[in-house]
């Protein structure tokens, strides 16, 4: 529960702060939004319901080679575990938002390999 509330505080935060950019609130109505990185990990809220992200997510690692070690499917999360290319952990957390969105949370090494996970990020997009 605090996780979410924090959460929810900094998008808060960070969306009263770039109300003023246009571009960028354009950018977020208009798509899937713009990925913030932190705590070492890059989240991404998705124009996609938590079923199809979680199938875009698995096509996506599958085109990736990307060797999934474990997946676990709740309710609320589904998480997948694996080796990236080079050797290093990843995970994948998907948290539904609404029925027609969807979170992703990607985080390829630690303390976190910003471009690595973009790469992974890319690909999942791309099968949404």
């Amino acid at each position: 529960m605090f996780k979410r509330i924090w959460g929810m505080l900094i998008v808060g935060v960070v969306s009263a702060h770039l109300a003023g950019c246009v571009a960028v609130v354009a950018g977020a109505a208009g798509g899937a939004g713009t990925a913030t990185w932190l705590g070492g990990k890059l989240t991404q809220q998705v124009n996609a319901s938590f079923a199809k992200t979680q199938k875009a997510t698995k096509s996506a690692l599958a085109a990736m080679r990307l060797l999934v070690t474990k997946e676990t499917v709740k309710e609320d999360v589904v998480q997948f575990v694996g080796d990236y290319t080079d050797g290093r952990s990843f995970w994948i957390d998907i948290r539904p938002v609404s029925t027609t969105e969807s979170r992703l949370d990607i985080r390829v090494g630690v303390p976190g390999d910003k471009d690595a996970s973009r790469k992974v990020l890319d690909k999942i997009l791309t099968y949404l």
